[in-house]
Formats: structure tokens, C-alpha cells, sequence
């Protein structure tokens, strides 16, 4: 419920907007470090970095360099990463046996993140399109992704994980059940404090090209999505998706991608008071890079104006690629 507002002159609504002092004691949606997980995109190699084309100033980073990266996040206040591994069209598989080795390139950043900075959270993906020879987020049989036993390479895929010293496991893949699954499998093993950051509400979206191109899936991606990822028109879905997965044993929820569907945050935050999260996905990153270096826009404010969007949408916390660079000019 809003106050009553006084007929002007007595309201003058401009009065608290007149210094910068004012507006900060008034503001209500605020940023800080502590609000961004950075992803990082995992190679093989020693010592080696790879542009991605499609996403500016983002690069694949071998094992060594994600650690030290983390190190620079962390010294920068931000609090979690998120590790997404590269694969080649050629080191694909129709069985995605990779996915869950203890020793695939992901596990061993994860591992190499705890060892370099040990308080820092580590969050993972689960899904199969970076192993998946189909470039697919499950296992297709016959032209079509089966659920059921995509569900149980994931739990696998979450094991391996946890293994690896994870601290928020993020399944992606939009499998029905898999949440359930996961938990269950966590709690018989040992891994009680295990966090799921559920990507509930993910949409079956345009904007995740060059992401696709950071994980080398977009090669391998045959057909699209639209079976298992969100039709864009739904918003109620939405919620009991989010209900699911939080009576499945979710932590914590996520809706992907960010901008495009704020309202889906705001109606998400209200309706379960959980800690929700949006990733700000790689077209978005993609888009406003794009324009500002063409100088159609200030880079650095459409940056933290675009951030701020989803603290004021009700976000707890937002997956970007702009985290370091946000958390540099917060913290000048």
C-alpha cells in the first residue's frame, strides 16, 4: 500500500532528488559485489586462453588461469563463480560419458577454484549439451529428447560434481523431476549441504547464441529446444515450475534469461519469498557490449542500470559476465 501524496506545492517529489546525498538516502533497489556470480568458461590446456568472438572482452580460460581468476573475483568482493566446460565437436559423445568423469575438465576447475580460494562458492551446470554429440540438453533417441533417462546421467553428472567440492549445483537442463532426483541422490551420499540452484523458469530463448558458441555447442545443436525449455508466452508456468522444484528439494531458483523477463522475477520473489536469482545470458551481455562500442551507448551505465533492473525485479542475486567489471566501479 503507498502513502497518500499531498497536492503540490506541499509535494514536491523533486525535493528528494535534488542531491546526490538525498538520492542516495532514499534509493531503494542498491547493488553490491556480493550480488553477482561470474560464470567462466573452462578449457583444456596449460596456461592458454581462447576469445569467444561473439561475447567481448570474455575469453575460455585453461584450469590454471580459472583459479587465478577466481582469486581476482574474490579480491573484488564477488562471492561465487560458476563453471561452464568447452568441448570440441570432436571430443562429443552420443553417450555423454564425459559429463560425469571425476576427472573432465570442469571437475578439475572446480577443484582448482576451492584449492585457490577456498571460501569461495563454486557453482556448477548440469546439463549434457556441452558432452552431447547433438548439442542437446538431454539424450536424443529417434529425433526426440527422452526425459527420464536423461534425468538419471544427470544425477551422475551431480555426484561427480559434489565430488569435486561444488558448493551450488545449477541443473539447466529443464528435465522433468530432476531436482527430486538430484536431491535424493545428494542425501543417501553424504552431501547434505549441497545446494541446488534450480534453473526453473528457463526460457526456450533467442538470446543464447554466443553462449552456445562459448561451450562449442552450437556446432553440434540439432533442431532446437522448444520441447524441454519454456515457450516465452507462459508466465504462470512459470510459477508452478518454481513450486516443483522447491517441493523437489531446490535451494534456491533461477529464471534465464534476465532483461526480457523481469516480470517473471518480480512475480517469483513475490509469490515464494525464496532466494531467486536471473542470469544476465551472454545475448544480453552480447547486445549491450555491441552498442557500446559502436558508441550508441555509455557502456558502464546501461551495465549497472541493467544490473540494478534486477535488484529492483526482487533478485536476490544475478549470474553476468559484467560481475568484475561492475564490482570494480562499485568498489571505487
Amino acid at each position: 500500500m503507498t502513502a497518500p501524496i499531498a497536492p503540490f506545492p506541499a509535494a514536491r517529489p523533486r525535493r528528494l532528488r535534488a542531491t546526490p546525498a538525498l538520492r542516495a538516502m532514499v534509493r531503494q533497489a542498491r547493488l553490491a559485489p556480493s550480488d553477482f556470480i561470474l560464470p567462466m568458461f573452462v578449457q583444456d590446456g596449460h596456461d592458454s586462453e581462447s576469445v569467444i568472438p561473439s561475447m567481448p572482452e570474455v575469453t575460455r580460460k585453461s584450469v590454471d588461469r580459472i583459479a587465478a581468476a577466481a582469486r581476482e573475483a574474490w579480491a573484488l568482493g564477488i562471492p561465487a563463480v560458476c563453471i561452464f566446460p568447452y568441448t570440441p565437436l570432436s571430443a562429443r559423445t552420443a553417450d555423454c560419458a564425459m559429463a560425469w568423469d571425476d576427472d573432465n575438465i570442469a571437475n578439475r576447475a572446480i577443484r582448482a577454484v576451492k584449492d585457490a580460494v577456498p571460501e569461495m562458492a563454486v557453482m556448477t551446470d548440469i546439463a549434457l549439451d556441452p558432452y552431447n554429440i547433438d548439442g542437446h540438453d538431454g539424450f536424443v533417441r529417434d529425433g526426440r529428447i527422452v526425459n527420464d533417462e536423461t534425468v538419471e546421467a544427470l544425477v551422475k553428472m551431480a555426484l561427480a560434481q559434489a565430488r569435486a567440492g561444488a558448493d551450488i549445483l545449477g541443473p539447466s537442463d529443464m528435465m522433468d523431476g530432476r531436482v527430486g532426483a538430484i536431491r535424493k541422490a545428494l542425501e543417501s551420499e553424504g552431501f547434505r549441504d549441497v545446494a541446488i540452484l534450480s534453473y526453473s523458469a528457463k526460457y526456450a530463448s533467442a538470446f543464447y547464441g554466443p553462449f552456445r558458441d562459448a561451450v562449442g555447442a552450437s556446432a553440434a545443436l540439432k533442431g532446437d529446444k522448444n520441447t524441454y525449455q519454456m515457450d516465452p508466452g507462459n508466465s504462470d508456468e512459470a510459477l508452478r515450475l518454481v513450486a516443483r522444484d522447491l517441493a523437489e528439494g531446490a535451494d534456491m531458483v533461477m529464471v534465464k534469461p534476465g532483461m526480457p523477463y523481469l516480470d517473471i522475477c518480480r512475480r517469483v520473489k513475490d509469490a515464494f519469498g525464496v532466494p531467486t536469482f536471473a542470469y544476465q545470458v551472454s545475448g544480453e551481455y552480447a547486445m549491450l557490449k555491441a552498442a557500446a562500442a559502436n558508441g550508441w551507448l555509455d557502456g558502464d551505465k546501461v551495465m549497472m542500470e541493467s544490473l540494478l533492473a534486477f535488484r529492483r525485479a526482487g533478485c536476490d542475486g544475478i549470474l553476468t559476465y559484467f560481475a568484475c567489471d561492475a564490482a570494480r566501479i562499485l568498489g571505487a
